[in-house]
């Protein structure tokens, strides 16, 4: 039982604008409040975020104490969620494998399960969408739902019954139809969406911050910004990189080596899979980039 005192409540924070975060309690109610000083640590951005449960005085509107967090994402940045929804779209813009990899990355880091969604198969033919499935194939292993929608057809109740009273976030860069997937769960029009930019291929940014709102069949969704980049979670050695692949570090235990990092060392069982088209050169080729990345820009640093 979460003692609060007298004068306090317990509630969510819905959305945070310029300073003031939003909350609601258990009866729905929606209350704006300060973030207290004791709270506030310079240059820290995630002092207290979009879905965080904090302890608040609704009279004095001040949050006194932000309640321990089942986890956090840092792009998007909220907090408390069941399910991260990481949306693209197969054109227009043209889907990116490695910035879904690197959400997929940040999924397994932060502990927050994942799901996709490709957007937008109605721009491509039955070929090209085979194609696509059998480029993303790797996902099965991973234990990954994916849903292959069009918003034009409106084909999302899976998406309904799969999200039902859960907290789920939705990521993914701008322009591949995540306000507008939102809207039809939510069968309202709350968001605004905005148009894909043709000049640069890109969308513009409509959500200026993340938000939850009330899912009617139960539950929550948060809409967060699109973005253009995303930057490596705080990795610290080769071995905690290599249990965010998965697929991989389950069978490490058959490489000739008991450190082997699946580089250059002789006789591993992780190459030879990849060799053999039974574990996803895809998958392989993104390690060995974010390896490498993490051995030059950070890790060689501390030597």
């Amino acid at each position: 039982m979460i003692k609060i005192s007298t004068t306090s409540t317990i509630g969510r924070v819905l959305y945070k604008i310029k300073g003031f975060y939003y909350i609601e309690n258990e009866e729905k109610n929606i209350f704006e409040c300060k973030l207290k000083g004791i709270n506030k640590r310079i240059n820290r951005k995630d002092n207290c975020v979009v879905g965080d449960i904090v302890e608040f005085d609704p009279r004095e509107k001040i949050i006194n104490k932000i309640l321990e967090r089942k986890n956090i994402l840092k792009r998007p940045l909220v907090a408390n969620i069941d399910l991260l929804g990481i949306v693209f779209s197969i054109k227009s813009p043209n889907f990116d494998m490695e910035r879904f990899n690197l959400l997929l990355l940040d999924c397994f880091y932060y502990n927050v399960k994942p799901f996709v969604i490709i957007n937008k198969i109605d721009l491509v033919n039955n070929k090209e969408l085979k194609i696509f499935k059998n480029s993303l194939s790797f996902l099965k292993n991973l234990n990954i739902d994916v849903f292959y929608i069009s918003t034009i057809t409106e084909n999302i109740d899976t998406i309904k019954e799969y999200t039902k009273n859960k907290v789920t976030a939705f990521g993914g860069p701008s322009g591949v139809g995540k306000s507008t997937i939102i809207n039809l769960l939510q069968n309202e029009k709350e968001l605004e969406t905005g148009e894909i930019s043709k000049k640069l291929s890109r969308g513009r940014h409509t959500t200026k911050g993340a938000t939850i709102l009330h899912l009617n069949y139960g539950g929550y969704i948060i809409d967060t910004p699109g973005f253009s980049s995303l930057e490596l979670p705080n990795i610290r050695n080769e071995k905690e990189l290599l249990e965010l692949f998965s697929e991989f570090y389950e069978y490490s235990i058959n490489c000739k080596f008991n450190n082997c990092l699946h580089i250059n060392e002789p006789n591993c069982y992780i190459k030879d899979l990849v060799e053999k088209n039974k574990l996803s050169k895809i998958r392989y080729d993104f390690y060995i980039k974010t390896y490498n990345t993490l051995k030059n820009e950070r890790w060689n640093k501390y030597d």
